[in-house]
């Protein structure tokens, strides 16, 4: 998965399962790794 799509889906992600900002970064940056392993 490559392109705006795959930051969308992990900002969504990271707002949704994010507590604080920290988590956030962190949150985004592993949905936003394992996004690209997807070959969609």
């Amino acid at each position: 998965m490559e392109g705006p799509l795959r930051g969308c889906l992990a900002g969504a992600a990271a707002w949704k399962w994010g507590g604080g900002c920290f988590s956030m970064i962190v949150i985004f940056i592993i949905v936003y790794i394992l996004l690209g392993h997807v070959k969609c």
